[in-house]
């Protein structure tokens, strides 16, 4: 009998985290790029928005000018984009597809406008998980905590939250960060399964086929 074909390659997905600000998506997207590796790729995006202390231009964010954006969009190089707190934010389209055809999955941080973009320009190999505070008094003590921003922009960004969390149902998962320990067992056992889905195997037809093939074959012999 002739040897098992190799397992069947597949075509890479777009793992979309979103969340209101300090419910925890950053945290989590940073642990799943420790534990994955070369598995998984964090999408960079371009954004007008300075620099904040210890960030890399090209590793956090390519930082660029209103204009340079600006033509970026209009000439369609971007998957998506959006205006936050007053910034603008956006995903290089052409790195995104090459690495997706080439079986490779790209994680991405973004808010709910970006993620409903990213579904209608690449709707086949996006998957969507919303992280959800448990309560809102945990939302604000952890903005506290943080101490990234100032109290105003702690204010604004509670006053924020309900509006974000109202796009939940837009999501195909939805894990509520109650213990971040857990949240990640979760988010590792969406990624899991996705990645095992029938429609995203390119290979499995010819695995399948040859697989019978191979069994035909020793029957007679």
């Amino acid at each position: 009998m002739t040897d098992t074909p190799a397992e069947p390659q597949r075509r890479g997905l777009l793992f979309v985290l979103s969340s209101p600000s300090g419910a925890g998506k950053t945290t989590m997207a940073r642990k799943l790029l420790e534990t994955e590796g070369d598995a998984l790729r964090m999408s960079v995006s371009t954004t007008t928005r300075p620099p904040r202390p210890g960030e890399v231009d090209g590793q956090d964010y390519w930082f660029v000018s209103q204009d340079e954006f600006t033509k970026m969009r209009e000439g369609g190089q971007l998957l998506e984009w959006a205006q936050v707190f007053g910034n603008y934010y956006g995903t290089p389209r052409a790195k995104v597809e090459a690495a997706v055809a080439e079986g490779h999955d790209v994680l991405f941080d973004v808010d709910w406008q970006g993620a409903r973009q990213l579904s209608e320009s690449m709707a086949d190999d996006v998957v969507r998980v919303f992280v959800l505070p448990p309560t809102a008094e945990t939302l604000e003590n952890r903005l506290k905590t943080r101490n990234q921003d100032s109290a105003e922009v702690v204010a604004l960004r509670m006053a924020q939250a309900s509006g974000e969390i109202s796009h939940w149902q837009e999501y195909d998962y939805v894990i509520v960060n109650t213990d971040i320990d857990e949240a990640f067992k979760q988010l590792c056992a969406i990624l899991a399964a996705e990645r095992l889905k029938r429609q995203r195997r390119t290979g499995l037809n010819a695995f399948v086929e040859k697989l019978q093939s191979d069994l035909g074959h020793s029957v007679w012999n």
